[in-house]
Parts: C-alpha cells; sequence; structure tokens
C-alpha cells in the first residue's frame, strides 16, 4: 500500500517547513498520480478545487471481488471471468454516465456517528453505507485483455489532453496481486465524491462477474494534469501552479485601480456569467467572484501580497 494522502501532507509541511498546508481531493493509497497541494495562502483556494472533476486511467479486473474493492483486501468472492471480451465491458459502461448515486466502499474515510467508515470496516463489523451523489462525466474503454500483463503499460497526453497508451510515456507502478484475470482498462472523468472502486464493483455486478479495481492512476485533477505534477521528493524546489491557471472558471482581467477595491471588497463593474476569476494586470488572482441575477459577490479576495 502506497502513502495516505494525510501521509504526502505530513511529508509535505515537513519538506516546505510550514502546518499550513492542504490538499484538494483524497487518493486513495492504491492510486498513484495528481495529487494538489495548497500551501500558504493557497490554502484559501481548497473550497474552488475540492469540488472539480477528476480524470483517471483505471484497471478493472475480473473474477475476483475483494472486502477493500482494491487490489489490496482480501478476496471475498470468486467466479470465473475468461469469457468478457471487449465488446461486453464496453456495452457495459454507458448506463453509467447516467447514474447520480453510488454506493461508497465500506472501507473509506466517510464518518458514520463520529467514526470512519474503514475504521469498523477493520474491525470486521458489518457496514453499509447508503448511497451518495455521484456522477460520471465520461468512460471510454482503451483496452481488454486477458491479463493485466497484456495491456498498454505506458501513456502520454493526446492533443485534447485526454490520457492514452503511448509508446513512450508516463509508466505507472501497478500493485503486483490477482494481476493475472481478465482486466480492462478504462479512461474515466468523474464528479466529485465518485469512488473508481465503487466503479469497479459495480462494473463487475453489472456484467455477473467479481471485480474490483487493480490499479489507479489520477491524471487530471480540475485543470491540473498529469503532465504538471512533480515528485514529492522535489517538492522544496518546485515552482507551483499559479492560481488563476488552477482554478476552473474563466478570467476577468481588471484594471489597477479595479483590482485595488475589489481587494478592499468593493465589488466590480465587470460583467460576466457564473463564477469568475478576477485578475489585476499582472495576471494575479484579486478574487473569485460570482455573478447571479444582475449582481455580482465576492465568494474569496486575495491580499496583493497573496495574489501568487
Amino acid at each position: 500500500m502506497g502513502p495516505s494522502s494525510h501521509d504526502v501532507v505530513a511529508e509535505a509541511r515537513r519538506r516546505l517547513k510550514t502546518r499550513r498546508i492542504g490538499h484538494a481531493g483524497t487518493l486513495d493509497p492504491l492510486a498513484t498520480g495528481v495529487l494538489v497541494l495548497l500551501s500558504g495562502s493557497a490554502t484559501k483556494l481548497s473550497p474552488f478545487l475540492t469540488g472539480s472533476d477528476k480524470e483517471y486511467l483505471a484497471w478493472v479486473s475480473f473474477g475476483a471481488a475483494t472486502a477493500t474493492l482494491d487490489a489490496e483486501g482480501p478476496v471475498t468472492a470468486e467466479a470465473d471471468g475468461s469469457w468478457l471480451d471487449a465488446g461486453a465491458v464496453a456495452a457495459a459502461l454507458p448506463p453509467f454516465l447516467s447514474m447520480r448515486e453510488q454506493r461508497p466502499p465500506a472501507f473509506s474515510a466517510i464518518k458514520r456517528e463520529g467514526v470512519r467508515s474503514y475504521a469498523r470496516a477493520r474491525k470486521g463489523e458489518d457496514v453499509s453505507l447508503p448511497a451518495r451523489p455521484a456522477g460520471y462525466v465520461s468512460l471510454a474503454l482503451l483496452s481488454f485483455a486477458a491479463s493485466r500483463e497484456g495491456l498498454p503499460a505506458r501513456f502520454a497526453a493526446d492533443p485534447h489532453g485526454a490520457w492514452c497508451p503511448a509508446e513512450d510515456g508516463y509508466a505507472p507502478a501497478l500493485p503486483a496481486t490477482l494481476a493475472s484475470l481478465p482486466t480492462a482498462l478504462v479512461r474515466a472523468r468523474v464528479r466529485a465524491g465518485t469512488y473508481l472502486r465503487a466503479f469497479a464493483r459495480d462494473l463487475g455486478e453489472a456484467l455477473g462477474v467479481p471485480a474490483h479495481l487493480s490499479g489507479l492512476v489520477r491524471t487530471r485533477a480540475g485543470r491540473i494534469s498529469l503532465d504538471r505534477a512533480g515528485a514529492l521528493a522535489d517538492l522544496a524546489s518546485a515552482s507551483g501552479v499559479p492560481a488563476a491557471e488552477a482554478l476552473p472558471y474563466p478570467a476577468v482581467t481588471l484594471d489597477a485601480d479595479a483590482a485595488r477595491r475589489v481587494r478592499l471588497g468593493q465589488r466590480p463593474q465587470a460583467r460576466f456569467e457564473g463564477r469568475a476569476l478576477l485578475l489585476d494586470p499582472d495576471g494575479r488572482l484579486a478574487a473569485v467572484a460570482e455573478e447571479s441575477a444582475g449582481r455580482v459577490r465576492l465568494l474569496r479576495v486575495w491580499a496583493e501580497d497573496d495574489a501568487g
């Protein structure tokens, strides 16, 4: 099992020598890829980033279900999945796009009566969590093979930003367990709060075969793609992503006087629809604002020294 998001934050605090560190969306210990870290004044961005869509490469292996719904847990059910083919898996994907709820994994951080669900599950308690809001924006079957070793091993972003198999590119490290089962490689874009482990379980149920998530790479969180990510070991020397580039809203550039007034909490005269980033002439973030019924509301304001 790899480090948890909490572990990564703790290491980031040590490397950056600050307690003011957070992240914009938990990443499972099984997974690799993008975990957006927020440092200093950038922690103010958290409410605007945690709800962003996420994109993944997901390996779903058929023929075995596990307690954790991924390759880390003990096997709880087995069945022959050798009859599956790419056509059957592809045909099972479209119904997910209309789903609005999902049963979360028992091994999750969701609290029930003040106790984390995974803590109850580890004690052997029967954990049955109610369905929660979730959503699938897009699902694409990239490849299917009789074992995970037969699937592509390297990936790169295409000109449209979608991560695809490539001859040369990022090579994720996947868990070695249960790697000999028939496996589908799926590219998924999902709403915040959607568990890919639960997707693997549900895809198996749709096909009538027990299944689990045998590998996961987050390739994008909001506007931040894997090709912009760096190693945790290099964090202290990393330049980071400007706030205006990280937030998933259109930008409106103000003149210097308007930006100054916005930073004092005064509403701008600028016109836009929905949420927008209000930038000063140097491209630094002055505020996140929202327009509704012709009225602008400042959701969060950044001082000039914190604009980043």
